[in-house]
């Protein structure tokens, strides 16, 4: 510190380097880069984001327990499988993650910083993107050594994959934000089993009936599955009708995660 007098004899401090928040883009970088640190040193989180997809992979691939159809049982498994990572990252795992931060009172002092609400939302969401990039890499070497063989455009499965990733971090961090941590824990583990039966992921949705088809097909899993589907097996250019799907569910679970968030 240096002080520099003024003509009237008063003494005016000088703080240097200047005291202040730094730029809103370098928190939320130095954020995102902490939480992708706690997210890949978590060995429960790791079982539920790479284990698990991928033991479902290689298990309902090398035996037909389900009748997906004609075709290699991997070329049906592998685009819902992806969709299954999106699912057990952008929302059980995170969903989880956060709600114990909050109990714990990391929140509370995340509140007091200069970090706004909706840039920690934006660096856990970074953090999970990070995460996604390396699922994708071992779930598409383990699918093509299965015989998988991908079709369509990239472009579109990157749109699918990022909508679904803000969709289900908008839900994940809503329920993280708002339930005790205990009741996120038990609540997100029961919609990932439920998701993982019934959104499309390993038994297709014309095996259930009409009337749950009619639901089933506009919950974001079953639009993520189904249009990772229709590109990667179909060869299809963009399925506008799961893309709207997810764009719906990412603006209300973002929205509302925004808006009702609690630090505490």
């Amino acid at each position: 510190m240096t002080a520099v007098e003024t003509g009237a004899g008063a003494a005016t401090g000088t703080f240097a380097p200047r005291p202040g928040a730094a730029p809103l883009p370098r928190m939320i970088r130095a954020q995102a880069a902490l939480e992708t640190r706690m997210l890949l040193r978590n060995g429960e989180q790791l079982l539920l984001t790479v284990i698990i997809p991928t033991l479902l992979l290689v298990l309902f691939s090398a035996v037909r327990i389900i009748d997906t159809g004609a075709g290699r049982s991997v070329d049906f498994l592998a685009p819902g499988i992806l969709g299954l990572a999106v699912l057990s990252t952008a929302f059980t795992g995170q969903a989880i993650a956060t709600g114990f931060e909050r109990r714990y009172g990391v929140l509370k002092r995340l509140a007091a910083s200069p970090l706004p609400r909706w840039g920690l939302m934006t660096a856990k969401t970074c953090a999970v993107l990070v995460t996604e990039v390396l699922q994708v890499v071992l779930l598409t070497a383990v699918a093509l050594a299965l015989g998988w063989s991908p079709h369509g455009n990239p472009v579109s499965v990157v749109l699918l994959l990022l909508l679904g990733t803000a969709a289900f971090s908008g839900l994940g961090l809503l329920m993280a934000g708002t339930l005790k941590a205990e009741a996120t824990l038990a609540a997100a583990n029961l919609v990932f089993l439920l998701l993982l039966v019934g959104g499309g992921v390993i038994v297709p949705l014309d095996k259930f009936p009409a009337g749950a088809r009619e639901v089933l097909q506009f919950l974001p899993i079953s639009a993520l599955s189904d249009g990772l589907r229709e590109v990667l097996q179909h060869g299809a250019a963009l399925p506008w009708a799961d893309l709207g799907i997810l764009a719906v569910w990412a603006v209300l679970g973002l929205g509302a995660a925004a808006r009702f968030f609690r630090w505490e």
